[in-house]
């Protein structure tokens, strides 16, 4: 019986873990897109996760609610923050500090 506990356990814990990779890879699609349209440049090409929880979505299902932060450029020379909240798969919202523009 404990080995059974034990595999369903390491089960859970494998689709948690591929659930985040694909949640992760969607934030970044997600804010590479975002960063274009925009005319700034994802700096590092990645995001990285800053909170998670589990949250009810609109369908009434529970959801893992992830947090990711990124860093961007508008000039090449400045560093600015920017964040993409995701519930499941889903993006909710992708935000980015004020930034220079330069003309």
């Amino acid at each position: 019986m404990v080995d059974f506990v034990f595999i369903i356990l390491l089960l859970l814990l494998g689709y948690y873990w591929s659930s985040g990779m694909k949640a992760r890879e969607i934030a970044l699609m997600a804010v590479v897109a975002y960063c274009q349209k925009n005319d700034v440049y994802l700096l590092d090409e990645c995001v990285v996760l800053h909170g998670q929880w589990l949250k009810r979505g609109k369908d009434g299902k529970i959801k893992a609610w992830r947090s990711y932060q990124f860093e961007f450029s508008s000039t090449g020379e400045e560093r600015y923050n920017g964040k993409i909240v995701m519930l499941g798969r889903d993006v909710l919202m992708i935000q980015m500090d004020p930034y220079r523009i330069e003309h």
